[in-house]
């Protein structure tokens, strides 16, 4: 058995050694060495026939020289055109400081002036990632990318990637350093439409190249990385954190290869650009409506880059006629009556609107400012004031939504009774809380109607505590107000948070359309060669119930026809809205709607060049410019204008008697025009029908003529308490008293 095992072993080992030997001999390192050499000399053979395949062009692309854009009205006539050829101006290498071109490469190629034009490294990754779908990658070389926006395009596609190394190693022969690095930078793309270093110097700083400093320039160079991302003006706080990383690391890299200094670099501070110019061309309402539609198509997908590029045509939502209107209205109702020259608070005054299209929620008007030229931030869209009392109808909205009751238990409705006494503290709130009523009047027991109708303060500081802040932030963020300085506190009920016309616009078109929510839109569709961009179609969601929709449009039918609002009244055609004036009239706005039409229109008090809120007070030698004087009678004009002369449409309301309903008034009770020891009048608290309940701006059934301050005397200011404990500094309204500015 011994010897029979030893045999098997043997052969078993033999066996072993054969198959061994044959792997060796199928895999040996001559073998292996000439396959690595084929599959080189195969490479080589390949890339050298592609070497003599392509050639330089003779020209530059398509993108070198770049195509216009063009915006439309709704009806397809021209708005504006924008790109004209290129805001480019070529420079020579030697107007640009020897620093700041240094900076270009320490930012974007270190080894420039001493590589053969191409990253090998670099261009075999972005080679890699676009066949794996990770898109366009850095690693290029300047003279990569100089071939790249000058020869080529920016598609992130396997044979653009191969003809771009292989022109670059032809362009590095044939040219110099200083040319490549001179092309690169006059085409280069640095943001705000401007190609080349002389266009971008003049964008960011107001000065030419050759003026640049090195900080400034190694802004410039770092900008290129992410010009929308790293524009200083428009970063979010993520993107001018990493512009100043990269800031910063262009001019260690400029350190490091002996171009600046340890010491000149410790001296340096970021170079913080100017805010933008608007380009010639954008005058007047232009530039506002051409602004507001670029906000939009960015969160389309329409990028800076891309409209830069040119040839697209922009379609607006906006209708020509009513953008004329809505011009002309601003002109006559107020312009001509400013001396913007003469009168300091006059030079104060700004004015926006947004009109929308209840049912489809496009914008068909937007009133941006005087002059996109002359004042560059729009009033259309800013969210630097606050909306005042056009906040109060989304109280009540909120009130009607959640059923919500008094504190004595009363189902909350038009008809529902509420204690009017100004500077009554409000009954159930954490946040102690007494508003001024509007002249300091008090109303004693007085219906919701009758309170919308009159703005009475302290009713609805109430109701937002009968209903809760929070309740009530849900059922404004539904209806489209911005998440924006939004705090949960019975202050907000006089809106103290920040919004925009167009914002408010949403809201109440959402009101207007039954509930329904409406997104305003201005971008109709967007259309290039390559692509075309249609605006999303809006939601069909229900923001709140209709009944809740219908009832608050009774309610702000009231105040047009007998309220605060009645400079909109007209019997042209029927109409709903709400006036409001922000704490020491900083802001006053008209914000209503008829069942075809939903206007904002504010005016706002900018001192300083815009960096300070001041007041309205005696625009125009008139008193107080409220929400009832200039902004109700320009919406109605351009209402008016905007209907074609007016409308037989009425509001389809649905369910609007909502609440509960007081008692017949006794002949005996009257309003208190003192301070009431009760905090929640009972259903037996029910208002007099007496005239002396009545407020002035309730009386007239047809409006008198316009005056600028129609339904109140200008107030005198109380003097203001300290915040109280827990509240902001500067929050309006928030505090026993106030200064009676609020409301209206």
């Amino acid at each position: 058995m011994g010897r029979a095992d030893a045999r098997r072993a043997q052969a078993q080992e033999s066996r072993r050694a054969v198959k061994s030997g044959g792997i060796r001999r199928l895999f040996t390192w001559k073998k292996l060495l000439g396959t690595f050499f084929g599959i080189v000399l195969l490479g080589m053979g390949a890339f050298g026939a592609l070497y003599l395949y392509v050639d330089v062009p003779a020209s530059g692309n398509s993108m070198a020289e770049r195509q216009s854009n063009v915006y439309k009205y709704s009806d397809g006539t021209v708005l504006a055109r924008t790109g004209k050829g290129v805001n480019r101006q070529i420079v020579d290498l030697d107007e640009v400081p020897k620093k700041v071109q240094h900076a270009f490469v320490a930012a974007e190629n270190k080894t420039f002036y001493k590589d053969q034009g191409v990253d090998l490294k670099g261009t075999t990754r972005g080679l890699l990632n676009t066949l794996s779908g990770k898109g366009k990658q850095g690693g290029s070389t300047i003279t990569q990318q100089y071939v790249k926006n000058y020869y080529l395009t920016q598609d992130a596609t396997v044979s653009r990637k191969l003809k771009e190394l292989v022109i670059s190693l032809k362009v590095d022969q044939k040219k110099s350093k200083d040319e490549i690095l001179a092309g690169y930078i006059n085409t280069a793309y640095y943001g705000r439409g401007a190609s080349g270093i002389q266009a971008a110097a003049q964008a960011y700083y107001g000065i030419d190249a050759k003026d640049l400093n090195v900080s400034q320039g190694a802004y410039l160079a770092s900008l290129l990385q992410a010009p929308s991302q790293y524009d200083w003006n428009s970063a979010t706080d993520t993107g001018k954190r990493l512009v100043k990383e990269r800031w910063a690391y262009t001019l260690r890299n400029m350190v490091e290869m002996d171009w600046l200094t340890e010491s000149e670099k410790a001296k340096l501070t970021f170079a913080r650009p100017q805010k933008p110019k608007p380009a010639e061309g954008m005058e007047g309402q232009t530039g506002y409506l051409v602004e507001a539609a670029n906000k939009e198509l960015e969160k389309q997908g329409v990028s800076a880059e891309d409209r830069d590029a040119g040839g697209w045509t922009f379609t607006l939502t906006v209708d020509k006629k009513r953008q004329q209107a809505l011009e002309k209205s601003v002109d006559d109702q107020l312009e001509s009556k400013l001396d913007r020259e003469g009168n300091k608070v006059d030079a104060t005054v700004q004015a926006g609107a947004t009109s929308v299209d209840p049912k489809t929620g496009k914008v068909v008007a937007l009133y941006g400012g005087e002059d996109y030229i002359k004042h560059y931030i729009s009033n259309a869209t800013r969210q630097d004031y606050q909306p005042a009392s056009t906040f109060k109808p989304l109280v009540l909205a909120s009130a009607l939504e959640n059923e919500s009751k008094t504190q004595s238990g009363s189902l909350i409705g038009l008809n529902t009774i509420y204690d009017g006494t100004s500077k009554r503290p409000v009954v159930g709130s954490d946040t102690p809380f007494a508003p001024q009523n509007e002249d300091d009047r008090s109303y004693g027991p007085i219906s919701v109607q009758k309170a919308m109708n009159s703005s009475v303060n302290s009713v609805f500081a109430q109701m937002i505590v009968d209903v809760t802040p929070s309740a009530v932030k849900e059922t404004a963020l539904g209806l489209g107000v911005p998440d924006k300085n939004f705090p949960e506190r019975p202050a907000v009920t006089l809106g103290t948070m920040n919004a925009s016309t167009w914002d408010m616009a949403g809201a109440y078109a959402t009101l207007d359309n039954h509930g329904q929510k409406v997104t305003p839109h201005i971008v109709q569709s967007a259309e290039h060669r390559d692509r075309t961009v249609n605006a999303e179609k809006p939601k069909r969601e229900q923001a709140i119930s209709r009944a809740s929709a219908d009832t608050v449009t009774k309610a702000l039918t009231g105040v047009v026809d007998a309220g605060s609002g009645t400079a909109a009244n007209t019997s042209a055609y029927d109409a709903a809205g709400k006036t409001g004036t922000s704490e020491d009239n900083k802001s006053a706005w008209f914000a209503g709607y008829t069942p075809e039409l939903t206007t904002v229109v504010a005016l706002f008090g900018e001192g300083d060049g815009g960096r300070k809120q001041v007041s309205l007070t005696g625009t125009a030698n008139s008193g107080r410019a409220n929400g009832g004087g200039f902004p109700a009678r320009i919406w109605a004009d351009y209402t008016l204008g905007a209907l074609g002369g007016g409308s037989d449409k009425t509001f389809d309301l649905q369910d609007v008697e909502r609440g509960e309903v007081p008692a017949p008034p006794t002949p005996t009770e009257t309003p208190s025009e003192e301070p009431t020891e009760s905090e929640e009048p009972t259903p037996s608290d029910t208002p007099s029908e007496t005239p002396s309940e009545t407020p002035p701006s309730e009386t007239p059934t047809t409006p008198a003529p316009p005056t600028d301050s129609p339904t109140v005397t200008p107030p005198t200011k109380s003097p203001e308490l300290p915040p109280q404990p827990g509240e902001d500094d500067g929050q309006p309204g928030e505090r026993p008293g106030g200064n009676g500015l609020l409301g209206q």
